[in-house]
């Protein structure tokens, strides 16, 4: 058989017989990830309620009304999704165009205590307390904890201070770092050790008795 025949013998072959379809490529479940905001919302609000201790996943998957599994399948344990619904909490990047400008620096810390801030930041420390048995043993939460209670006010302060040093009312000395953190950190010490309430009285006692005396000021008797 010529070279010509035997290649016209192997097309007949090949087109008598039957193709072989592809096998379809099998593609995962994907995740549905748009409820996770909810799902994430509602262990924030858990939390609050319950502390660590007493939450459950299948408290927060009722919370936001989703199926256990849905839950269950996106975070593989309570610690997780709790580190992950913290995080969620952090405040966005500081918007000094919202900050308050009334010239002095007690003006402005007084301009900042306003009802809703009050209530947000007792749930803050409500959620702190019911962390406090898992940070200790995990860096991660601990992390998640500070950028979302923490951070948010201090970085306030820190804008709030460094102005003040701009316009020459308090020194370039101060230490803005260290002193940004006093109302926070003593808020959380009254809330979590004291028990007792973060309200605008004691807020403002501590501006005036702590913060204000540590930056080299003094409020007067008429702006008490």
């Amino acid at each position: 058989m010529s070279p010509t025949e035997t290649e016209n013998a192997a097309m007949t072959q090949l087109e008598s017989e039957p193709a072989v379809a592809a096998a379809p490529t099998k593609l995962g479940r994907r995740r549905d990830l748009t409820r996770d905001p909810e799902i994430l919302a509602a262990a924030v609000d858990v939390l609050a309620e319950t502390g660590y201790d007493g939450m459950t996943i299948d408290m927060v998957a009722a919370r936001a009304k989703a199926g256990k599994a849905t839950v269950y399948r996106r975070w593989s344990s309570k610690a997780e999704l709790v580190i992950d619904a913290v995080a969620c909490m952090k405040a966005g990047d500081l918007d000094a165009e919202h900050l308050p400008d009334t010239g002095t620096l007690r003006g402005d810390l007084l301009a900042m205590i306003k009802p809703h801030s009050i209530e947000d930041g007792q749930r803050k420390l409500k959620i702190m307390a019911g962390l406090m048995s898992l940070i200790e043993r995990d860096p991660d939460l601990s992390d998640a904890v500070t950028a979302a209670i923490v951070e948010p006010r201090a970085s306030a302060n820190r804008f709030l201070m460094r102005r003040a040093i701009e316009r020459g009312e308090i020194s370039s000395d101060c230490d803005v770092e260290t002193l940004a953190l006093i109302s926070p950190s003593m808020a959380a010490y009254r809330s979590l050790i004291l028990r007792k309430p973060v309200d605008r009285d004691f807020l403002v006692s501590l501006i005036d008795g702590v913060v204000l005396p540590a930056v080299g000021l003094g409020a007067s008797r008429d702006e008490r």
